[in-house]
């Protein structure tokens, strides 16, 4: 037996999640189905974590036992070849048997995506959530750094979460904005991307920071009060859950540090 470990970038918009279930409409279920197409083997796939529906991924990672003796370099090719455009393998290595996506990772990051243009881009519509208002970036940002550490973030995960302990640790959070779509003279405020990097995260708690830190750029809210959210482990002190269409796994890393 082989174990080999890919990466998978996919648009999220037309699957409901990462993780199999009952309906057969996720990407771990096309992954599946290309996979037993190629080498006629039925079996599951560990991946490093699960996602929303809707929600997108660049590079994330899945592993999987084969009796196959198909080239390494072959793997990609073969099985873009049999899965939906919108899904396609982009690395393949051989790892010990003893490897397993999920328990080994180490870091994660995501990314939120805002459109603070006043129209929407309309190429970029599936991985945007368009927010034409003006938003106090400044203070989203203030309030984004005080998520940082090692927290319970019951606030901040879905009520429906079945982890026995909400305390994780964001090691790194920032945002960024690309203003080169924003239109000479206008209020556009550009495309706004905020990347997070935690040990592991709950159910919907990037949406649901981002939901909160909205509401802080609105007015709705101060910077200060996201310490106030944190030490509340109630998720009726938080914030709406932000739309899943904006947001992405951007990294999954291996390694304590990098």
């Amino acid at each position: 037996m082989r174990n080999l470990f890919m990466k998978v970038t996919y648009d999220g918009t037309n699957y409901d999640g990462f993780q199999t279930q009952p309906g057969g409409n996720t990407v771990q279920d096309k992954l599946e189905q290309a996979i037993t197409h190629l080498t006629g083997e039925v079996l599951k796939i560990t991946a490093s974590g699960r996602t929303d529906a809707g929600v997108h991924a660049y590079g994330q990672p899945f592993n999987f036992e084969t009796a196959s003796r198909i080239p390494l370099e072959r793997w990609c090719l073969a099985l873009n070849a049999r899965l939906p455009k919108d899904i396609v393998v982009t690395e393949a290595y051989e790892v010990p048997l003893s490897f397993h996506s999920r328990r080994a990772a180490k870091r994660k990051t995501y990314r939120y995506t805002i459109n603070g243009n006043r129209f929407p881009d309309p190429f970029q519509r599936r991985f945007q959530f368009h927010h034409p208002v003006a938003l106090d970036v400044k203070a989203m940002e203030q309030g984004l750094q005080l998520l940082i550490g090692t927290y319970d973030y019951t606030s901040f995960a879905s009520r429906k979460s079945t982890k026995t302990s909400h305390v994780r640790t964001i090691y790194e959070a920032y945002m960024e904005i690309d203003r080169s779509m924003c239109r000479p003279g206008s209020s556009d405020q550009g495309v706004i991307h905020t990347y997070i990097t935690g040990s592991g995260f709950l159910q919907h708690m990037v949406r649901i920071i981002m939901g909160t830190l909205i509401q802080v750029g609105e007015g709705k809210r101060r910077p200060e009060s996201i310490a106030d959210i944190l030490a509340a482990c109630d998720r009726a002190a938080a914030g709406s859950t932000a739309v899943a269409k904006g947001l992405a796994l951007w990294n999954v890393s291996y390694r304590d540090a990098e």
